[in-house]
C-alpha cells in the first residue's frame, strides 16, 4: 500500500510547519523539509503550534529539492495555486507507491523550473477569485485528508478514541 508524505519545500512560517507536523501525526503522513527553512527547527519554536504531538512526528530534512528527489521514489503531486486539475480529481488508490504532495514556500510557492517539468502533475485547491491561495497548513490538512480518506483510511478512527475520553463520552455526558 501506497505511503501518504508531505513535502514543504523551503518552508518560512514555524507556526504553518509546527500545524503540519500535528496534522502528519493525525492522518498517519511523513513529513519532508527542504532546506533553506526559514526558522530553527527545535522544540522551541515549534512546540506551540505542533502542542504536544512533536514526539510522534515522522520527519526527515534535505539540503535542496534535488537531495530530497535523489532519495525519494514515488509519485509526486505538486500543490500550487497554477495547477489546472482539482485535487478531488486524483484516484490516490490506484499508486502502489509512495505518494508525495508537495507544497511550496508560503511566499513564493514552488519555483517555476520544478512546476514546468511536471505540468501533468500540478493541482490547484479550487477557492475563489478573491483569493491567490489558502494558507499553506489549511491546503496541506485538506490533501492529507483527502489522501487517507482514499488509501490510509483503516488509521483514521472515526471516533473520540478510548486513549483519550472515549467513543461515548458525549452521548454519556449529562447521564
Amino acid at each position: 500500500m501506497a505511503k501518504i508524505n508531505v513535502v514543504l519545500f523551503e518552508p518560512e512560517i514555524p507556526q504553518n510547519t509546527g500545524n503540519i507536523m500535528r496534522s502528519c501525526v493525525g492522518f498517519n503522513c511523513m513529513l519532508h523539509l527542504i532546506k533553506p527553512l526559514g526558522f530553527v527547527l527545535d522544540d522551541k519554536h515549534l512546540k506551540r503550534s505542533c502542542v504536544d504531538y512533536i514526539d510522534y512526528v515522522k520527519y526527515a530534512v534535505y539540503e535542496n529539492y534535488e537531495d530530497f528527489a535523489k532519495k525519494n521514489p514515488g509519485k509526486y503531486f505538486f500543490l500550487t495555486r497554477y495547477g489546472h486539475k482539482s485535487p478531488s480529481e486524483i484516484n490516490f488508490k490506484q499508486y502502489d507507491e509512495n505518494i508525495y504532495l508537495i507544497f511550496g514556500k508560503e511566499s513564493t510557492g514552488i519555483p517555476y523550473n520544478i512546476l514546468y517539468n511536471h505540468l501533468d502533475d500540478c493541482y490547484r485547491i479550487p477557492t475563489t477569485d478573491k483569493i491567490r491561495s489558502l494558507n499553506l497548513s489549511n491546503c496541506a490538512a485538506i490533501m492529507m485528508f483527502l489522501a487517507s480518506s482514499q488509501i490510509d483510511e483503516e488509521c483514521l478512527i472515526h471516533h473520540e478514541p478510548d486513549t483519550l475520553k472515549g467513543e461515548n463520552f458525549i452521548d454519556e455526558y449529562f447521564k
